[in-house]
């Protein structure tokens, strides 16, 4: 992407109310690159600069903090049990977890584990060490949850601009990791395989809005009426060897309707950007 991405937080109630009014839910911005060459394929909404928290998505990150630790071996080890007292937001979570499950099951409690062993510390220098969004994972003001909590709705925040560019950097090998750590990042993250011979790999990630991020929660009143985002974010590669084409997405949406978790905002996310992509009229159709 030309120049620097610029580092700007304006108040989000400045933008909700550009995104596409009445439409739920709202596409706060859809980025696709080139990273061979920087170009910026699409570019829309208001919020591409606007860092909020990654969920989810930060499950990639945690992935090369984990495979170059050594605290996760490959694809399927560790596996892990599950305990009485975990984080179960859905019943899948409630069984024993491997690497590339925790991934497909979007498993919080893995990521749980994994930062634990990483402790306070090296969670917050590797953080940084990658350079992914402010790195700030001290987590809520007082409540010492730093390793449990600081990438869902809390502390850490990355724009879609600053996804891109910590993507970019991930599968050009301009991260400080290994190049074994890259290639089990990507294993684990592949999607199902796209018409034309592309090939996926990604993250959808969900939250909560926080009261912070707009006005929802103060002039209604309502958990619910602060809206929760989606997420999805990943490249995709088409053809083999010197021939390969690669784009790097991000999109970011809106649902206002709030965080349910039997019907999250990332899987939403996701689907319209295939279709968007890969659908018959999409992009790299």
């Amino acid at each position: 992407m030309p120049g620097p991405f610029r580092h700007i937080l304006p108040a989000l109630a400045l933008w909700l109310p550009a995104t596409a009014a009445g439409a739920n839910p709202l596409t706060l911005c859809t980025l696709v690159t080139d990273p061979a060459d920087h170009r910026v394929l699409l570019r829309e909404g208001g919020a591409c600069a606007v860092p909020v928290t990654p969920a989810s998505t930060f499950k990639i990150a945690l992935a090369v903090m984990g495979f170059e630790t050594g605290i996760l071996g490959d694809a399927h080890h560790p596996v892990l049990p599950w305990r009485a007292g975990y984080p179960a937001w859905r019943a899948s979570w409630k069984q024993d977890t491997h690497p590339t499950r925790w991934i497909d099951e979007s498993v919080v409690w893995y990521s749980q584990a994994i930062t634990a062993r990483l402790g306070a510390d090296r969670f917050a220098t590797l953080t940084r060490d990658l350079g992914y969004g402010n790195a700030d994972v001290s987590g809520d003001p007082g409540a010492d949850n730093g390793l449990t909590r600081s990438w869902i709705g809390s502390s850490l925040r990355i724009s879609p601009e600053g996804q891109i560019d910590f993507l970019t950097r991930l599968i050009t090998g301009r991260l400080p990791v290994s190049a074994r750590t890259v290639a089990l990042t990507r294993e684990i993250l592949e999607q199902s395989p796209q018409p034309q011979g592309w090939r996926v790999w990604g993250k959808t990630g969900a939250a909560k809005r926080p009261a912070a991020d707009g006005q929802g929660a103060d002039s209604q009143g309502a958990e619910g009426s602060r809206g929760a985002y989606g997420w999805f974010v990943g490249w995709a590669e088409q053809g083999l060897g010197d021939t390969t084409r690669r784009v790097i997405f991000t999109r970011l949406i809106l649902d206002e309707r709030g965080f349910r978790p039997g019907d999250p905002p990332g899987p939403h996310a996701r689907d319209s950007l295939f279709a968007d992509l890969f659908g018959t009229d999409g992009l790299l159709r």
